[in-house]
């Protein structure tokens, strides 16, 4: 069987800053060591970090429970709230956003200090989505889908900042913007914050996708970016199948001869990548 792997597949720039980060901080000794929510959205790596000390805040309730320690921020940012509830309580704060998502963060901040309501394209709930609402100073609303897109409303007379979640799907949010577009705004600035390397993976999956027997995509359950590749293979190509982990990986569904695509989210491990690949080999 032969069988494509996706140069772009496995960690990003920024979770590999998140999660070597996290491995520095374990490596001086210092205790506790916290993560304001899972550091990246996969398991193992989590399971891993746990299992080395590294504990899990999820949510505020439980961040106003800690006396001492070090308070990482995760790949995927969080509110200004959150920085300054780490502060007050004299709680060493580590800053592993992704450098990509602190960059909206600057452009909400700026741009809705200046009077302007923010148009946020991306996953409603999602947490480098809440991350960046708290950054926000006036009014912000979030759109996912076409549907909504169109629903939407907005005082003509205030200036309007569109930005996008940094893993969404980048012809999905061209879709969504031509909708906007069409509102006639006269004072909108739209800025397409989808990361390079998103748009990459992407681009690459699709085109894996489209041309393979079976694509297979490996990621968390709770990863977005993975689910959105997932989306894209599986329009290309049927047979997709969304695996977490190798013991997930189900031989008999795959064809005995022929070609098989694996593409991964940007929170899985190269070895994990790696052993899918040879299993399929095999």
């Amino acid at each position: 069987m032969k069988v494509i792997v996706a140069k772009t597949a496995g960690f990003c720039f920024g979770v590999k800053r998140a999660v070597d980060t996290v491995y520095r901080q374990v490596e001086t000794g210092k205790k506790p060591i916290y993560t304001y929510g899972p550091i990246i959205h996969n398991e193992e790596v989590v399971k891993e970090l746990e299992q080395k000390g590294v504990r899990i805040i999820n949510g505020e309730k439980e961040l106003e429970a800690v006396r001492e320690g070090t308070v990482i921020i995760r790949s995927h940012g969080v509110s200004r709230e959150i920085y300054r509830k780490i502060r007050g309580q004299n709680l060493e704060l580590v800053d592993a956003t992704c450098p990509f998502v602190k960059k909206i963060h600057r452009i909400v901040d700026e741009h809705s200090a200046g009077g302007a309501d923010i148009l946020v394209v991306g996953n409603e709930g999602h947490p480098e989505v809440e991350g960046i609402k708290g950054w926000c100073r006036g009014r912000v609303d979030v759109i996912g889908s076409e549907e909504e897109a169109r629903a939407y409303r907005h005082d003509p007379a205030r200036p309007l900042c569109v930005v996008s979640q940094t893993t969404f799907n980048y012809k999905k949010f061209d879709k969504l913007v031509e909708i906007i577009s069409k509102m006639r705004y006269d004072r909108v600035d739209i800025l397409n914050t989808i990361c390079s390397a998103t748009e990459e993976r992407q681009s690459e999956a699709r085109e894996i996708a489209g041309q393979v027997d079976s694509m297979i995509v490996i990621g968390g359950s709770h990863s977005s970016n993975t689910r959105k590749l997932f989306e894209i293979c599986r329009n290309e190509c049927a047979d997709t199948y969304y695996i977490q982990t190798l013991k997930d990986l189900d031989m008999r569904r795959l064809p005995s001869r022929g070609c098989v695509g694996i593409t991964a989210g940007a929170s899985t491990p190269n070895n994990l990548i790696e052993e899918v690949s040879k299993q399929c080999q095999i």
